[in-house]
């Protein structure tokens, strides 16, 4: 049998470039994570440094050992790290991934940087990983996610009550979306054609 891809792969589109997760990052990634507008719907992991040192630590590791990937998103112009992604509950065998723990500092919304971070995701998903489904979760109460991944679109399938705890947010009910392999090729047209309107713009 053929060895899987790699999940740690760096990917590279013309607004963003994700590169797994490294030691050096870290410094400027803590700089990006300081706005609070970004931890209203998701687990505070700014709050103090050794929080973060120690997600990051934690995330490099498991980067490393391939049992996920955290990426760290960097301004492909300026090189800047502005946010981070992550694939986790990879599950090959059923050829399943989750696109989650996403966020940008404030600077980066509406730039067009969450929409190419997606498209080059899912792209390595389905094109390079063989999945047949990349999942979502957001908090049930997070407008903003939710209307982003229906532009994707994702489909919507239901609100898992409870389904986590988070510090710095409590129990959590989680809206769960998904985009299967047969509808990729016009997702992936939507995409691009989002991405272009914002190029073009």
């Amino acid at each position: 049998m053929p060895q899987m891809p790699d999940l740690a792969t760096r990917l590279e589109g013309s607004i963003v470039v994700l590169e797994p997760l490294k030691a050096e990052h870290v410094d400027d990634l803590w700089q990006a994570a300081q706005a609070q507008d970004i931890w209203q719907w998701t687990t505070h992991i700014a709050d103090r440094r050794e929080d973060f040192d120690a997600w990051a630590e934690r995330s490099v590791d498991s980067t490393r050992t391939g049992e996920r990937c955290v990426f760290a998103i960097l301004g492909r112009d300026s090189g800047s790290v502005i946010g981070s992604t992550s694939f986790h509950d990879f599950y090959p065998q059923d050829r399943v991934v989750e696109i989650g723990a996403t966020w940008l500092n404030p600077s980066a919304w509406r730039s067009g940087a969450n929409v190419e971070a997606k498209l080059l995701m899912m792209g390595h998903a389905f094109e390079a990983l063989g999945c047949v489904r990349v999942e979502f979760k957001t908090d049930a109460r997070n407008e903003r996610s939710r209307a982003a991944l229906a532009a994707i679109p994702a489909q919507f399938e239901g609100v898992l009550r409870k389904q986590k705890t988070l510090p710095g947010i409590g129990v959590r009910d989680s809206a769960c979306y998904s985009v299967i392999d047969e509808e990729w090729p016009a997702v992936r047209e939507n995409l691009c054609r989002r991405l272009a309107q914002r190029l073009d713009g």
